[in-house]
């Protein structure tokens, strides 16, 4: 690993991703002054924490250890970078996995921002017999509810659509680890992170 290199692309990374040294440092359980570090080439992370990385970035582990994106990825996008639109007319959903003019209704819209879920935000995701077994309580009225729940890794996406007054419950393969995101009618597009409970953390 080229530290220097590596360090340049987490300061982009983070930069791209409009969180703070400290914000990175929280995420990863590290200090800010450890971030700093790498970013100015002084040190590189432990190995333990090149996982926690690729999945902060939505990037993969080689990328982290070559210190640098491979430009047909960049170019091709993947499904780590799944971007949502929402009709905010008819509730329609639209994917894509990079830059892209969408329009619905005969409006453009524009990508959503997702945010992570606070603790009393979190869906229940428990491992029901070798499938990640998706549960919420949250409100699911006409005027507010959870449109859609996604799961999203490296290479595949699955988009679970719900409706006004449907129990939240969604079964889907137990994946090693991934992304749950999930868009609610007045909070927006939130997400959560899941791995499998052999892994260092099972969820953050």
């Amino acid at each position: 690993m080229d530290q220097i290199k590596t360090g340049e692309l987490i300061r982009s990374l983070r930069m791209k991703n409009k969180l703070t040294q400290k914000q990175l440092a929280e995420q990863i359980n590290v200090s800010d002054k450890a971030v700093s570090k790498w970013e100015t080439g002084k040190g590189c992370p432990d190995i333990s924490l090149l996982t926690e990385l690729a999945e902060v970035f939505q990037i993969d582990l080689q990328t982290i250890l070559n210190g640098e994106i491979d430009q047909k990825e960049s170019e091709t996008g993947n499904m780590k970078k799944l971007k949502f639109y929402v009709c905010p007319d008819c509730g329609n959903v639209i994917t894509s996995t990079s830059e892209a003019n969408i329009s619905c209704c005969g409006k453009k819209l524009s990508a959503l921002d997702a945010r992570k879920a606070e603790e009393n935000e979190k869906l229940s995701i428990e491992d029901m017999h070798g499938e990640w077994y998706i549960s919420s309580k949250h409100s699911m009225t006409k005027d507010h509810y959870i449109s859609f729940v996604a799961y999203v890794n490296d290479s595949t996406a699955m988009i679970f659509k719900q409706y006004p007054e449907w129990n939240l419950q969604i079964s889907l393969p137990f994946y090693r680890s991934g992304r749950i995101i999930w868009y609610c009618t007045k909070c927006g597009l939130l997400y959560q992170d899941i791995r499998r409970p052999n892994d260092r953390k099972d969820s953050k």
